[in-house]
């Protein structure tokens, strides 16, 4: 291209682009591109687009240089850009292309950050989310089976045992040998309700009694009964009384 057709596509977007243009040289130019829409609430972000023109533009893509102005971009995100670049330059040989790159250059700028805003959000869902279960799962509880009861209930009553034992020995620390030996007979005697349990039939070995227990013969108290009842019958009472 002439160096006075190339001057008049420098005219052109030099109105375009009256505060983003930098001349260079007369092939080359840099312009600093922004997203098409401004998004509130977000870091700035903005490139610069250096462009050499050949001598066979626009028959052949210029020499582009992409770099960033304002804010972060990750490598993935600018070998992106520049391929997008490449291929709208291929697709626009043999006419002026400036336009049409800035142009796509500021669209995909846009896009970028309403991906970035997408994901930050779905981050922040996802954390809520997870958070909200961590809180519920505390509330909720570890849910009991019967396997995992049984677990606990061993581990429980060791515990007590543990807990007695100390208990016994504290006890047992001032006692006379004598003493101690009773105690633990008094530990290991059977109680009532356990006996009631073992034998619902009450059908208790006069062994397992306590010492010093009472046994009570209850036909003798039922004949007795029987015959207090038959007394009475026997009363009458006279009119005179």
């Amino acid at each position: 291209m002439s160096s006075e057709v190339l001057a008049e596509e420098f005219e052109v977007l030099e109105s375009i682009y009256p505060t983003e243009l930098s001349k260079i040289s007369e092939r080359e130019l840099r312009i600093e591109v922004e997203p098409e829409e401004a998004v509130d609430g977000h870091d700035e972000v903005k490139l610069t687009l250096d462009v050499r023109y050949p001598d066979e533009y626009p028959d052949v893509l210029p020499e582009l240089q992409l770099e960033p102005a304002e804010g972060d971009f990750e490598d993935e995100e600018l070998d992106r850009l520049r391929e997008e670049l490449q291929t709208v330059g291929e697709e626009n040989l043999g006419m002026a292309m400036t336009f049409t790159l800035v142009s796509h250059l500021r669209e995909q700028l846009a896009l970028l950050v309403k991906d970035r805003e997408d994901r930050r959000r779905k981050e922040e869902a996802e954390k809520e989310r997870l958070a909200l279960e961590a809180e519920e799962a505390k509330t909720r509880g570890t849910p009991v089976t019967a396997d995992s009861f049984k677990t606990w209930k061993a581990k429980y009553d060791k515990e007590l045992a543990v807990i007695k034992a100390r208990e016994d020995e504290e006890k047992m620390k001032g006692m006379t040998p004598k003493e101690r030996e009773e105690y633990k007979k008094l530990g290991t005697r059977m109680t009532g309700r356990q006996l009631f349990e073992r034998n619902k039939d009450l059908d208790v070995d006069d062994s397992l009694l306590e010492e010093g227990a009472v046994s009570v013969d209850f036909s003798q108290y039922e004949r007795e009964a029987h015959s207090d009842e038959e007394d009475a019958d026997r009363i009458t009472f006279s009119d005179s009384d």
